[in-house]
């Protein structure tokens, strides 16, 4: 590539296989930046004849060798002999190395990322046995859909709780150049870089009762998973690694403050069923005095009105049964 060769934007154009080394503003950071490429490969119709010629090589240059050994004892022609059997076998030891080298096996989920002599070539997906460039080495790289738990880690949320929370998160590799080249054990990486993206997001939102505009941890479990999970990929593209989904598995506070946050939860259930049932006492005696009224069943001023709505409300509100009590004389005695 000249100092020529520049894209419209003005930045260098780079070769489809040119790995470029990426700098930080202060370059103090140099991290390769690869893609995954397809390397040139044939499938198993082909591979087979090659394993084919492989096994006439070996075949061929077993005899060739005990030709020349038997000829060369003999003398004067058959010396001559023995070095052309000799040479025709070293042929086919060459060629039979060569072809050697040209074989191998993917299964199916797995990938073979090529490389020659330290060069990255390309990456086969075709499963089966497979032709692949000569002198190359491969590295198995799996594109299963795997999976894990994070640690249950103890962070305190937005309003400075302490909570106990994990997450599982399910994944793949997307790039294999990247997996292999870009980072050091991408598995470690990836489950590193899931613990960090969950301490962050559980710092930002509250546990429970969440102010105007915000998301509690509890309350919008699958808003919080895809913004966990947008995160996540986010760390983790530069590995080539693909998120394919992340879920809080566990989340609780922390066992110090547990009983203290369970008795509030507690009080705050009770004042709402207290609200629900003073609502519901107020209708009821609101619909009683209603029809006593409109029916002409009794007659009632002021005073007897408020009495018969304290009893009422006493009834309807209690916690405990209560006891009739008969009055046989008149209220204004």
């Amino acid at each position: 590539m000249t100092h020529n060769d520049v894209t419209n934007d003005g930045v260098p154009a780079v070769a489809d296989d040119e790995i470029v080394v990426a700098t930080s503003p202060h370059n103090v950071s140099p991290r390769v930046d690869i893609c995954e490429k397809p390397a040139r490969s044939l499938g198993s119709g082909v591979a087979f004849l090659v394993l084919l010629l492989i096994i006439a090589s070996l075949a061929g240059a077993v005899p060739s060798f005990v030709m020349a050994a038997i000829s060369e004892e003999g003398g004067g022609e058959a010396a001559e002999k023995a070095g052309l059997y000799g040479l025709l076998g070293g042929v086919l030891i060459v060629l039979f190395l060569i072809l050697l080298t040209t074989l191998t096996i993917v299964p199916p989920g797995q990938t073979s990322v090529r490389q020659f002599f330290g060069k990255y070539i390309g990456t086969v997906r075709r499963t089966g046995l497979v032709i692949v460039p000569p002198f190359t080495g491969g590295k198995k790289v799996s594109v299963k859909v795997h999976n894990f738990e994070t640690h249950e880690l103890k962070v305190n949320d937005s309003d400075g709780n302490p909570i106990n929370i994990a997450a599982i998160v399910v994944w793949q590799v997307a790039d294999t150049a990247r997996a292999v080249f870009a980072v050091e054990q991408y598995e470690e990486f990836i489950q590193t870089q899931a613990e960090a993206a969950l301490r962050h997001v559980a710092t930002t939102h509250p546990y429970d009762e969440p102010g105007p505009g915000e998301t509690s941890l509890r309350g919008a479990t699958d808003l919080v998973s895809e913004e966990l999970a947008e995160e996540v990929a986010a760390r983790v593209a530069l590995a080539g690694l693909e998120i394919v989904e992340v879920r809080i598995s566990s989340l609780a506070y922390a066992p110090e403050i547990a009983q203290a946050m369970l008795q509030r939860q507690q009080a705050g259930a009770v004042i709402a069923a207290r609200e629900q049932i003073v609502e519901g006492a107020v209708s009821m005696v609101n619909q009683a005095l209603a029809r006593l009224e409109n029916e002409g069943i009794v007659d009632m001023d002021d005073e007897r009105r408020a009495q018969m709505v304290s009893n009422l409300l006493v009834v309807l509100c209690s916690d405990q049964r209560t006891q009739p009590v008969v009055n046989t004389g008149s209220l204004y005695a």
